[in-house]
């Protein structure tokens, strides 16, 4: 139990210390967690246990997509922010499909764009720091 808490309070640390661009990165990571989770949770044997895994996880994974398209500036993104919450809306569309069907295969679709992104997004935080370094 103490390792429990111990790991909660070194994650709101790091969540209250992180710039901005590290923010967004912890959130890829985080709907990316949940989302394997979800996914594993097709192999439980018990389906009530099953169906709790999938949805938890899924509902977490998707919530998350929904802060990272609500904090997209549409007045400074223009039509880059339009396609990203577009993208956004497909990808909770998708894990809203694979929640409602138990069916693994649009989160692995979602998984698959999000990991691009989210690539991406950690190239740009290292070039940007090697170039203010």
């Amino acid at each position: 139990m103490q390792k429990v808490e111990s790991a909660k309070r070194y994650q709101a640390v790091a969540v209250d210390t992180a710039p901005p661009g590290q923010l967004v990165l912890m959130l890829f990571d985080g709907a990316l967690r949940f989302m394997a989770i979800a996914s594993a949770g097709f192999e439980e044997k018990e389906l009530p246990k099953r169906v709790e895994v999938v949805h938890n996880n899924l509902t977490k994974a998707q919530n998350i997509l929904r802060e990272l398209q609500a904090t997209l500036d549409m007045e400074k993104g223009g039509e880059f922010s339009e396609r990203m919450s577009a993208l956004y809306h497909y990808m909770i569309a998708q894990l809203n499909q694979a929640n409602l069907s138990k069916d693994p295969n649009p989160i692995a679709i979602v998984e698959r764009l999000l990991g691009q992104i989210r690539a991406a997004w950690a190239q740009m935080l290292a070039q940007s720091s090697s170039v203010a370094a």
